[in-house]
Protein backbone atom coordinates (compact mmCIF):
# COMPACT_ATOMS: atom_id res chain seq x y z
CA UNK A 1 0.00 0.00 0.00
CA UNK A 2 1.43 3.37 -0.98
CA UNK A 3 0.83 5.98 1.51
CA UNK A 4 1.39 8.73 -0.81
CA UNK A 5 -1.49 7.80 -2.75
CA UNK A 6 -3.70 8.73 0.88
CA UNK A 7 -1.97 12.34 0.89
CA UNK A 8 0.68 11.22 3.12
CA UNK A 9 3.34 12.90 1.09
CA UNK A 10 5.78 13.88 4.12
CA UNK A 11 9.73 12.39 4.79
CA UNK A 12 8.45 10.43 8.00
CA UNK A 13 5.92 8.59 5.80
CA UNK A 14 7.98 8.01 3.19
CA UNK A 15 10.94 6.62 5.46
CA UNK A 16 8.13 4.50 7.07
CA UNK A 17 7.37 3.48 3.33
CA UNK A 18 10.65 2.21 2.47
CA UNK A 19 10.51 -0.10 5.98
CA UNK A 20 7.41 -1.54 4.61
CA UNK A 21 8.56 -2.37 1.32
CA UNK A 22 12.12 -3.68 2.75
CA UNK A 23 10.48 -6.82 3.46
CA UNK A 24 13.04 -9.02 5.74
CA UNK A 25 16.52 -8.60 6.09
CA UNK A 26 17.30 -10.86 3.14
CA UNK A 27 18.20 -7.35 1.39
CA UNK A 28 21.00 -5.81 2.52
CA UNK A 29 20.99 -2.88 0.44
CA UNK A 30 23.01 0.19 2.23
CA UNK A 31 20.19 2.14 1.86
CA UNK A 32 18.29 0.19 3.78
CA UNK A 33 18.27 0.41 7.52
CA UNK A 34 18.31 -3.15 9.16
CA UNK A 35 15.54 -4.55 11.82
CA UNK A 36 18.34 -4.39 14.30
CA UNK A 37 18.26 -0.68 13.96
CA UNK A 38 14.95 0.19 13.55
CA UNK A 39 14.53 -2.25 16.81
CA UNK A 40 17.47 -0.08 18.61
CA UNK A 41 16.10 3.14 17.62
CA UNK A 42 12.30 2.22 19.17
CA UNK A 43 14.16 0.76 21.91
CA UNK A 44 15.74 4.38 22.49
CA UNK A 45 12.54 6.28 22.01
CA UNK A 46 11.25 4.33 24.43
CA UNK A 47 13.39 4.92 27.41
CA UNK A 48 12.87 8.25 29.01
CA UNK A 49 15.68 9.64 30.85
CA UNK A 50 16.70 13.02 33.09
CA UNK A 51 19.80 15.13 32.86
CA UNK A 52 20.78 16.64 35.59
CA UNK A 53 24.25 19.26 35.84
CA UNK A 54 25.43 19.97 39.27
CA UNK A 55 28.92 21.93 40.14
CA UNK A 56 30.73 18.61 40.26
CA UNK A 57 28.79 15.57 38.25
CA UNK A 58 26.31 14.91 35.70
CA UNK A 59 23.22 12.45 36.45
CA UNK A 60 21.30 10.53 34.22
CA UNK A 61 17.94 9.65 35.60
CA UNK A 62 15.43 6.52 34.00
CA UNK A 63 12.85 5.05 35.42
CA UNK A 64 13.32 1.13 35.11
CA UNK A 65 10.26 -0.15 37.43
CA UNK A 66 9.94 -4.09 37.53
CA UNK A 67 13.60 -4.46 36.12
CA UNK A 68 16.32 -6.44 38.24
CA UNK A 69 19.54 -4.81 38.67
CA UNK A 70 21.34 -8.15 36.87
CA UNK A 71 19.06 -6.72 34.08
CA UNK A 72 20.56 -3.31 33.54
CA UNK A 73 24.37 -2.41 31.80
CA UNK A 74 25.79 0.75 32.13
CA UNK A 75 28.80 0.80 29.57
CA UNK A 76 31.37 3.88 28.28
CA UNK A 77 32.03 3.38 24.28
CA UNK A 78 34.17 5.76 22.70
CA UNK A 79 35.68 7.15 26.09
CA UNK A 80 32.75 9.42 25.51
CA UNK A 81 29.31 7.90 25.12
CA UNK A 82 27.30 6.58 28.04
CA UNK A 83 25.38 3.40 26.94
CA UNK A 84 22.51 2.43 29.19
CA UNK A 85 20.90 -0.86 28.12
CA UNK A 86 18.92 -4.27 29.40
CA UNK A 87 15.43 -5.50 29.18
CA UNK A 88 12.60 -5.55 30.98
CA UNK A 89 11.37 -9.63 30.95
CA UNK A 90 7.44 -10.33 31.07
CA UNK A 91 6.60 -12.37 34.48
CA UNK A 92 5.97 -15.79 34.35
CA UNK A 93 2.44 -16.81 34.03
CA UNK A 94 0.76 -18.94 36.82
CA UNK A 95 -1.22 -21.83 36.06
CA UNK A 96 -5.12 -21.16 35.71
CA UNK A 97 -4.38 -17.24 35.02
CA UNK A 98 -4.12 -15.39 32.07
CA UNK A 99 -3.61 -11.62 31.47
CA UNK A 100 -7.00 -9.96 30.57
CA UNK A 101 -4.68 -6.39 29.76
CA UNK A 102 -1.21 -5.94 29.37
CA UNK A 103 -0.10 -2.22 29.19
CA UNK A 104 3.12 -2.29 30.54
CA UNK A 105 6.28 -2.52 28.34
CA UNK A 106 8.23 -5.24 27.74
CA UNK A 107 11.46 -6.42 26.19
CA UNK A 108 14.91 -4.30 25.64
CA UNK A 109 15.39 -0.83 26.03
CA UNK A 110 18.75 1.72 25.22
CA UNK A 111 19.28 4.96 25.43
CA UNK A 112 23.13 6.79 24.57
CA UNK A 113 24.09 9.71 25.74
CA UNK A 114 27.00 11.69 24.60
CA UNK A 115 29.31 12.82 27.80
CA UNK A 116 31.12 16.54 27.29
CA UNK A 117 34.94 17.16 27.54
CA UNK A 118 35.15 17.71 30.85
CA UNK A 119 33.42 14.39 32.37
CA UNK A 120 35.38 11.75 33.86
CA UNK A 121 34.95 8.50 32.57
CA UNK A 122 37.48 6.84 35.13
CA UNK A 123 34.74 7.94 37.68
CA UNK A 124 31.15 6.89 36.82
CA UNK A 125 28.74 5.29 39.48
CA UNK A 126 25.00 3.26 38.94
CA UNK A 127 22.50 2.58 41.51
CA UNK A 128 18.83 1.99 41.10
CA UNK A 129 17.03 2.28 44.00
CA UNK A 130 12.87 1.77 44.28
CA UNK A 131 13.02 1.03 40.22
CA UNK A 132 14.93 4.58 39.45
CA UNK A 133 18.49 4.05 37.70
CA UNK A 134 21.04 7.10 38.48
CA UNK A 135 24.20 6.93 36.82
CA UNK A 136 26.69 9.62 37.67
CA UNK A 137 29.51 10.92 36.03
CA UNK A 138 31.88 13.03 38.15
CA UNK A 139 33.06 16.01 36.18
CA UNK A 140 36.99 16.80 35.98
CA UNK A 141 38.21 19.74 37.99
CA UNK A 142 38.93 22.86 35.54
CA UNK A 143 42.21 23.23 33.64
CA UNK A 144 44.63 25.74 36.69
CA UNK A 145 44.58 28.95 34.25
CA UNK A 146 48.34 29.92 33.78
CA UNK A 147 49.17 33.17 35.38
CA UNK A 148 50.93 35.56 33.09
CA UNK A 149 54.59 35.44 33.07
CA UNK A 150 56.13 38.82 33.88
CA UNK A 151 60.09 39.78 32.16
CA UNK A 152 61.79 41.70 33.29
CA UNK A 153 63.13 44.72 30.71
CA UNK A 154 66.82 45.14 30.64
CA UNK A 155 67.78 48.81 29.62
CA UNK A 156 70.46 48.53 27.45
Amino acid sequence: MDLRMMAFDSPLFSVLQHLNDAGDDSDKSVSCPSRTYARDTKAMAATAADVKESPNSYAFIVDMPGVKSGDIKVQVEDDNVVVISGERKREEEKEGAKYVRMERRVGKFMRKFALPENANTDKISAVCEDGVLTVTVEKLPPPELKKPKTIEVKIA
